[in-house]
């Protein structure tokens, strides 16, 4: 038997996924009607959490942070049979995943943090990625029924924080992406480049190309030995940074960076390459 703890739009695709591969799911969310919904595709619903994890071998959670995660396995756990497993799908705080492991061991449970580079279709397609990483003679014996629920899962090992940890730089990556994005879209606006155009620039620079580059740039500390130096940077972010506001425009990442930049330079670093922005200038 398996329960799933959480039935938001990540939870419930899935269960209806592990409900059309035939397996049995008890579910319960906080919005009762949520969990409800899903009788509709075989499920079955508890009002009680504690009602809704016995029974089951595999808990599985799809819930909001640390808090949340704490708090539910706190009021389940009268409930929890001997030796159950705890699969915890959320993204939460890599200190999180680390305590909840040895704090649930203690108590003669397995937890394993299992978060997703998911959204709800991939959860009820099997697509996606599903990371995992903890005591790996359990993490070997889920390996199977992980495996069918998402497209491709990546074990991390033996460190049961290991997994928080590549899910945060992972969702780091999304948001400083985004957040360039956007600045590129206000500002091809300012200059009244259509956005329809943005795709053939972003094909022509290759972004994952130019993101390795960056990582072998910043990790070889070689900052003497500019491709574009800092001055010339920072000259162009200020007019990236003029022609926005020209239009009553602003950019979100452009100041920041900006700033940092401005930190470099006041050290005497014009000649630099402009990665440098990646240090702190105060170390």
């Amino acid at each position: 038997m398996i329960t799933f703890l959480g039935t938001g739009l990540l939870g419930a695709n899935f269960t209806r996924a592990l409900l059309n591969k035939g397996e049995k799911v008890q579910v319960w969310n906080r919005s009762a009607e949520k969990a409800k919904a899903l009788e509709l595709y075989g499920a079955k619903a508890f009002d009680n959490v504690i009602d809704a994890v016995r029974g089951a071998n595999r808990i599985h959670l799809t819930l909001s942070d640390d808090q949340a995660v704490d708090e539910v396995l706190e009021k389940a756990s009268p409930g929890l049979d001997p030796g159950a497993i705890i699969i915890d799908h959320t993204t939460t705080s890599s200190p999180g995943a680390a305590r909840r492991s040895a704090y649930w061991k203690k108590k003669g449970y397995s937890y394993i943090h299992a978060p997703v580079f998911m959204g709800p279709p991939n959860a009820l397609e099997g697509t996606g990625v599903m990371l995992v990483s903890g005591d790996q003679r359990v993490v070997k014996l889920l390996e199977p029924e992980l495996s069918r629920m998402t497209g491709k899962l990546l074990n991390l090992g033996e460190q049961p924080e290991k997994a928080a940890s590549i899910k945060l730089l992972g969702n780091l990556f999304h948001i400083s992406l985004t957040g360039g994005i956007a600045d590129l879209i206000t500002l091809a606006a300012s200059l009244n480049i259509p956005t329809s155009e943005l795709g053939t620039l972003l094909e022509l620079l290759n972004p994952a190309v130019v993101a390795q580059g960056r990582l072998r740039k910043i990790t070889s500390n070689t900052f003497d030995q500019p491709s574009w130096e800092l001055s010339m940077a920072r000259k162009d972010a200020r007019l990236m940074i003029e022609q926005a506001s020209s239009t009553n425009q602003s950019l979100m990442v452009a100041p920041a960076v900006a700033k940092k930049m401005d930190a470099w330079l006041a050290k005497g670093h014009a000649k630099d390459d402009w990665t440098i922005i990646s240090k702190d200038p105060d170390a």
